[in-house]
């Protein structure tokens, strides 16, 4: 097949090359996106007098029906050409004629590159983000629905003070609105047009970069050609957001996980989003969660061939960065399909609360408010520490827990004890009592939520 860059080269490569050097195979998704900006461009050029209003309907009108044709699955990408922009470049040219070769003026295909790949992730952010809503949304619908679902907090994986089992949902939630953050942040700097910079200098034609860029929907143009051609940033920030957000997601599938089994028992996972054993019937295994624990690796791996492409790279384009699409549209992949099966399977889990509360009855996550009752009546803080974990040594001897131990026995230790004790050790007060903003009190939670829902609904 003929190359559209022959010139001072014959264009004759050996087919092994040709394979090696093709992108076709995965730039073939970003078509509607080289379409659009090849419309904008001959809109650009048309305005400019660099080509004609008839030239400009015929690219456009040819382009418009190359998209039509992809779309319905009428036309298919050629997998012989180089790459996506050949490919169109190339059916355009076969539609209209010599007006197609046309389209190229002013442009280069490393800004082009640059630009479809601008756009194709702009939109894989924001359904990123409608993803990452839907998650919080069902996080808060859960929480919302337990607020007041006591179970035990924990510290080094280790028993440590009663919450509530919306409380801790919460904290995930927050971190996904850290992660929309980040997204939003990213966007910002990846809606910036590069198209207009040409190959690396910039072009002897009086083109209007600006116009170009705002019909595309961009908020700026790069103002340096060089670094408009070269620029991945955009893409390295969107991967590190998107291992975040991974990192978020793995943490909060190892929680389903422990809380799933047996030992816990916290939670049941819908049949929906577990699997079985080949062999051991009883199992219920958390393979959907366990998958995103796994999958986190693979978004991590993208990011580090990413930066590891780039690392080291002279200006301007070098064909090195054909190797940021794999990794970028493979993380986003994987992104997409982690949320689209967390956010079902957290809105349909089973919370076993009866279990949650035993819990925290047997772990003597109370004993900090024991301490607190002490330096009430008076006690400095580290003396009421140091009597509590006696008293506390002196429970798991007896085989009792501190709701349970006679008062007399509590005033062998001080005569501050009196019979209010058990109404401030008392684990739903022991929660009630957490006041402080951000704390783990119904009504703390119930202000978490109703924030969260603000956010979601004005973001």
């Amino acid at each position: 097949m003929p190359k559209l860059w022959t010139g001072v080269t014959a264009g004759i490569t050996d087919p092994i090359a040709d394979d090696f050097n093709s992108s076709i195979r995965f730039d073939s998704r970003m078509y509607r996106q080289d379409i659009e900006g090849s419309m904008a461009h001959a809109a650009m050029l048309a305005a400019r007098g660099i080509i004609s209003d008839s030239e400009r309907d015929a690219l456009t009108g040819g382009l418009a029906g190359i998209l039509e044709d992809l779309e319905s699955g009428a036309l298919q990408p050629d997998m012989r050409c180089e790459d996506i922009h050949m490919f169109v470049e190339q059916e355009l040219t076969g539609r209209i004629g010599e007006t197609g070769k046309k389209l190229h003026t002013a442009r280069s295909r490393n800004d082009q590159v640059a630009l479809d790949l601008r756009m194709y992730l702009r939109g894989e952010c924001a359904e990123i983000c409608a993803l990452t809503k839907a998650l919080v949304t069902a996080l808060t619908d859960v929480a919302e629905r337990h607020k007041a679902s006591i179970m035990p907090g924990y510290t080094h994986l280790q028993r440590a003070q009663p919450v509530s089992f919306g409380h801790y949902l919460m904290a995930y939630a927050m971190m996904l609105l850290r992660d929309l953050d980040r997204l939003a942040d990213c966007r910002k700097r990846m809606n910036v047009s590069p198209i207009g910079c040409c190959a690396l200098a910039g072009t002897t034609y009086d083109t209007d970069r600006r116009m170009e860029a705002s019909l595309l929907g961009f908020d700026e143009i790069a103002r340096n050609s060089m670094d408009g051609v070269s620029d991945r940033d955009f893409a390295v920030e969107l991967l590190s957001a998107l291992s975040i957000e991974m990192m978020h997601l793995s943490r909060l599938a190892e929680e389903l996980i422990l809380w799933a089994s047996w030992e816990f028992k916290f939670i049941e996972l819908s049949d929906a989003y577990t699997t079985g054993s080949s062999i051991m019937p009883q199992k219920r295994n958390a393979d959907m969660a366990e998958l995103v624990r796994g999958k986190t690796g693979r978004v991590y791996g993208d990011l580090l061939g990413l930066l590891t492409t780039l690392k080291g790279l002279p200006l301007a384009y070098n064909k090195d960065m054909q190797e940021d699409k794999e990794g970028v549209f493979d993380a986003c992949y994987t992104v997409k399909a982690c949320l689209r099966v967390f956010a079902p399977m957290i809105a349909s889990m089973r919370v076993r609360t009866d279990n949650m509360l035993r819990a925290a009855q047997t772990g003597f996550i109370n004993a900090t408010d024991l301490a607190d009752y002490l330096v009430r009546k008076g006690l400095p803080f580290r003396s009421a520490y140091k009597l509590s974990g006696q008293i506390v040594a002196r429970c798991m001897a007896d085989g009792q827990v501190l709701e349970s131990l006679p008062l007399e026995v509590y005033r062998e230790y001080s005569p501050l004890f009196g019979e209010d004790l058990y109404a401030a050790i008392d684990l739903k007060a022991c929660v009630e009592k957490r006041i402080s903003e951000g704390g783990t009190s119904e009504s703390s939670v119930e202000k978490q939520i109703a924030w969260v829902r603000m956010v979601l609904e004005h973001d």
